[in-house]
């Protein structure tokens, strides 16, 4: 159980610090396809997917309810390695935000129970549910064009979460039914689940191009489970907590959360600024002017 939770906490601190090099590369370079010619935000990549990688595999030394949480604490890894990236030291509003939107997802995590069935998702359900995420992507980005600073990180971000969540969600309903029967592979499930990591690469690279890596990154971080949550209980027949007294801890839980992205919201972004009218005059022309 402990090997499985220190693979668990280093995949973690993989992830973040893979999350926190492509914001880096993205908030100067611009969310362009000229992006995946730069040789740092590959090695981000790679990081980021072996830290994954190193999630599931902590699944098969511990249970899920030790694992889940550790996979939390990303965001209070990821933010202070970006402002280390971007060559200053954290602000303490940084990572008290951090902490508090950590500490809100995982106390309404832990009060999901864990569901042991069998994952089954028709076609007419995952089309809906694919026009309900494309519907959500397409509110955020027409509303993320008239959006500055926080607010367009934080839309861009909602987005990437929500396609993050359907691949998610097509990865257990796959991984559910497989059962060693390389024939269950072959659905358009299967296909779909490439195609929408692609997306979600995409969207996650606009939201880190904006500056506030740790907002987009806590959208992002909570997005993503509320989502899958809804799409198992929708969907998949997952269960909810049924008992009343959960009630108060998973308010209290959500204050938290709201609190700390409040806090992070407030903080400057850390993204190149463009040079001033009067740096931008050659250097013949001030000459000249002289």
């Amino acid at each position: 159980m402990w090997l499985g939770v220190s693979i668990a906490l280093v995949g973690a601190l993989g992830y973040a610090g893979g999350a926190a090099i492509q914001q880096y590369e993205a908030a100067h370079g611009g969310a362009t396809f000229k992006l995946v010619r730069r040789r740092r935000w590959w090695i981000g990549g790679a990081i980021g997917f072996l830290g994954a990688a190193l999630h599931a595999l902590a699944l098969s030394f511990a249970p899920l309810v030790l694992i889940q949480p550790v996979s939390v604490t990303t965001l209070v890894f990821a933010v202070p390695l970006a402002a280390v990236l971007h060559g200053r030291r954290p602000h303490r509003a940084e990572v008290l935000g951090s902490a508090a939107v950590s500490v809100g997802l995982l106390g309404i995590m832990l009060l999901i129970p864990q569901s042991h069935s069998r994952p089954e998702l028709s076609t007419p359900g995952a089309l809906s549910f694919l026009a309900c995420v494309g519907a959500v992507v397409a509110v955020c980005e027409l509303s993320a064009r008239r959006a500055r600073g926080t607010a367009k990180a934080l839309l861009t971000s909602i987005g990437a979460g929500a396609v993050t969540a359907s691949v998610s969600t097509f990865v257990r309903v796959v991984g559910g039914t497989f059962d060693g029967n390389l024939s269950h592979l072959f659905h358009w499930f299967t296909l779909a689940i490439p195609a929408l990591l692609v997306c979600a690469i995409v969207l996650l690279q606009r939201s880190y191009a904006v500056g506030h890596f740790s907002v987009a990154y806590a959208g992002v971080q909570v997005v993503d489970p509320v989502t899958s949550v809804l799409a198992g209980v929708i969907l998949l027949g997952e269960p909810l907590p049924a008992d009343p007294r959960s009630i108060v801890p998973a308010l209290v839980s959500a204050a938290v959360l709201i609190a700390g992205t409040i806090t992070l919201g407030r903080l400057r972004p850390d993204i190149a600024s463009p040079p001033s009218p009067a740096e931008a005059v050659p250097v013949r022309t001030r000459a000249a002017a002289r």
